[in-house]
């Protein structure tokens, strides 16, 4: 839908005269294969947990038609409730561990109603504050001001379960007192089980969870205890008090006592317990001064845990207005295409039972599945590598007597550069992935990881400039090589099922940057050997107020109050760029090296290059031009065994760049087109329109050995057609 008059047809671009440069060079390497992509199995998007009213207008034939057009195919389905610490009830019909609907929740393999909707439920023995994952929701009970509430580990880390000693699983919690606040005195009211052996440190650094290499865990004087006896124990850490902000307790041994929830299951009986914590200075006096915040809401003293088990009651549902769509919806409304989609279960608060009943509900169903993801960003829930390990082992065990053919894999990193980093072990390890591979080479459990999958938003949230389109080439080829660093096999594949800009909502994704930046990413992607890649997300969502209080989407389209589709925006025409334009949709399209010599003076690659040689035959060449202002002229040349060739007769031309697409923000919309009354401006927010919005310009071209094709600039264009060589090879 268009919402001002379009721009007229324009001639084809390789027959436009430029006189700003004169013709540079593409460079095509036909001697070397870097990837070989099927689009049905590895060009994707995913779906998350969305507006329960978003799942009834989305899941339609008619707005799925518009969402097919962007050219997407495997679905890739994310798992929000790990995210805010929640278990998850894929199947609402189910049976509780206890009477009373509480306790462990396993879902119905075998039910018979449609599911269409599943919630998250909050957990009563949280110990996190807040994560890395979605927004600030939800609280701990370590400094509820509630006795009466509890954190608790999760049982299956405890030798019960991973038959190895608790030593080897060390459970902690972390509290962060905001400032360096002198304190000499910690207060710990223990529940049950409780710690025999603990040590309280400090954290000598800056921050012990996104710089976990700079700083080390330094014990107290008087803060290892050896014979712990439960109960509210005050513990006088140091004679003087010392200034610190990040406290841990570093518990090792369990007394392995049951909590009130009684000895039928074992579950009750291992791990650690606490109510509250206290901390601060005793005075000469002998009175106890504690500086922690008891609130039971996002203001209360932050703390952060290793684990939390995933106990919880009926009446722990949280947020009735959102949901993960339900199978029977995902699969039957026609989102998937018929094809195998990638499933996670919930693993980091969840039971190895509970997702041995989902497989087995959607293999009952006759579901296709094309791997099971593990857990979602465990990473961001700070659990250190051997937890999750031990935990994925347990799982793989349990889903693999469902079906012994299943392809697992994980742990499905937050997006980001750099390695991830974990406080060193015993060893002086520090790389997550690293000692993650690690413990399943010394189980002898390689063969559980079907593959490795990671999300990639590379940008800070708010901090996005034209910049950094110049970096992705670079920033999505560096953390592929360290992976393999890392340690990960070559026979494990690498999966990107989660990806856009950035985590926050940001308008950069609608403007033409968002366009250019997904082809870059994506042709990088694959030429690193990536082997599958998720676009994050698929389907129409309202725009939400974001970076800088503009309005922003992770969608490809903008929606009216209904979620009835309005206009598409420039990572849709993206989307068709990469998946209608450049890569032939079923077969197998061989990726080769391309390399442009387009610079501008100051180190900034302003044009970059992604080849592939199609199933129908042609050669295809995606181009982006990032230079803002100005077009470039190219030559396109493939070399093989020494010899160069260029395409010959006709040659299809598709360009998308900033004549054909334009985005203008809601306040320079009302400027220059002011509102017949007040609530047009305060109704709905809108947050900007796109005042030129598609198509892509499409044209037939003569190509030959000298032929100069113009790169609009800011713009992506893709050329495809027959080399020299094929057209004399025919004859």
């Amino acid at each position: 839908m268009r919402f001002f008059p379009s721009i007229p047809s324009l001639l084809p671009l390789a027959l436009l005269s430029t006189t700003l440069l004169s013709a540079q060079t593409v460079q095509v390497d036909m001697d070397h294969v870097l990837n070989r992509v099927d689009p049905r199995t590895s060009l994707g998007a995913g779906i998350d947990r969305i507006p329960v009213a978003a799942i009834d207008h989305d899941f339609t034939p008619e707005v799925l038609k518009q969402v097919f057009a962007a050219g997407w195919q495997p679905v890739s389905y994310r798992q929000n409730t790990e995210l805010v610490v929640e278990a998850w009830h894929w199947n609402p019909v189910g049976t509780w561990s206890e009477p009373g609907q509480k306790g462990y929740f396993t879902g119905s393999a075998t039910s018979t109603g449609f599911i269409r909707y599943s919630f998250g439920y909050g957990l009563p023995h949280r110990g996190v504050t807040r994560n890395d994952g979605t927004g600030p929701v939800g609280y701990s009970r370590l400094t509820d001001g509630d006795e009466n509430t509890y954190w608790k580990s999760n049982p299956y880390l405890t030798s019960r379960y991973t038959g190895e000693s608790d030593a080897l699983h060390p459970q902690w919690v972390v509290m962060d007192l905001s400032n360096n606040v002198p304190v000499d005195t910690l207060k710990i009211a223990w529940g049950a089980p409780y710690a025999k052996k603990y040590i309280v440190e400090y954290w000598n650094g800056l921050d012990p969870f996104h710089a976990p290499t700079r700083g080390v865990w330094t014990a107290f004087p008087n803060g290892a205890i050896t014979n712990g006896a439960g109960g509210t124990v005050t513990l006088r850490l140091s004679q003087a008090p010392v200034p610190v902000r990040f406290v841990r307790i570093w518990m090792t041994e369990s007394s392995n006592t049951c909590d009130e929830q009684g000895p039928a299951d074992p579950r009750n009986c291992v791990g650690y317990a606490i109510r509250e914590l206290y901390m601060g200075t005793t005075s000469k006096d002998g009175v106890f001064h504690d500086v922690v915040r008891h609130t039971a809401d996002q203001e209360q003293t932050a703390t952060y845990c290793s684990s939390v088990d995933p106990w919880h009651t009926a009446e722990s549902r949280v947020n009735r207005l959102e949901a993960q769509p339900g199978f029977d919806l995902f699969y039957k409304s026609g989102v998937t295409q018929g094809l195998p989609a990638i499933i996670p279960i919930a693993l980091l608060y969840d039971t190895p039972d509970n997702a041995a009943a989902e497989v087995r509900y959607l293999e009952n169903h006759k579901y296709p599945i094309a791997a099971i993801e593990m857990g979602e960003e465990s990473d961001g829930q700070y659990m250190l590598p051997e937890d999750y390990a031990a935990l994925y082992l347990q799982f793989a065990t349990a889903l693999h007597k469902v079906d012994p053919k299943l392809k697992l894999g994980g742990p499905s990193f937050q997006g980001v550069n750099e390695d991830i980093l974990t406080w060193p072990d015993a060893e002086g390890r520090t790389s997550w992935l690293g000692r993650f591979l690690d413990y399943l080479r010394a189980h002898g459990r390689m063969s559980d990881l079907g593959f490795f999958s990671f999300e990639h938003y590379p940008y800070s949230p708010c901090r996005i400039s034209w910049a950094n389109l110049y970096q992705e080439p670079e920033l999505i080829t560096h953390i592929m090589q360290v992976w393999r660093g890392d340690g990960l096999p070559p026979s494990v594949p690498i999966y990107l099922t989660e990806s856009n800009l950035s985590s926050s909502i940001s308008e950069s994704a609608m403007d033409i940057f968002g366009g250019l930046w997904l082809a870059d990413y994506i042709g990088s992607y694959l030429n690193t050997g990536g082997n599958q890649v998720y676009f994050f997300h698929y389907l129409p969502l309202k725009m939400e107020v974001g970076c800088n209080d503009s309005a922003g989407t992770f969608s490809m389209f903008t929606v009216g109050p209904d979620y009835q589709i309005k206009q598409r925006l420039s990572q849709f025409f993206a989307s068709q760029m990469i998946n209608r334009e450049w890569l032939e949709s079923k077969g197998e399209n061989v990726v080769y090296p391309a390399t442009a010599n387009v610079s501008d003076g100051a180190g900034h690659q302003l044009v970059t290059a992604y080849a592939v040689h199609r199933p129908d035959g042609q050669w295809s060449v995606m181009l982006i031009n990032k230079d803002q202002h100005v077009e470039h002229s190219l030559k396109l040349v493939f070399e093989k065994d020494g010899k160069s060739v260029g395409f010959i007769g006709p040659v299809h031309e598709a360009v998308f760049g900033s004549t054909q697409y334009h985005w203008s923000p809601a306040e320079r919309y009302f400027d220059a087109h002011p509102p017949l009354s007040e609530s047009v401006a305060t109704g709905p927010y809108t947050g900007g329109y796109a005042d030129r919005d598609g198509p892509i310009a499409v044209h037939e071209v003569t190509g030959g050995k000298d032929t100069e094709y113009v790169l609009p600039a800011a713009s992506i264009v893709v050329l495809r057609g027959e080399l020299a060589v094929q057209a004399n090879a025919a004859h």
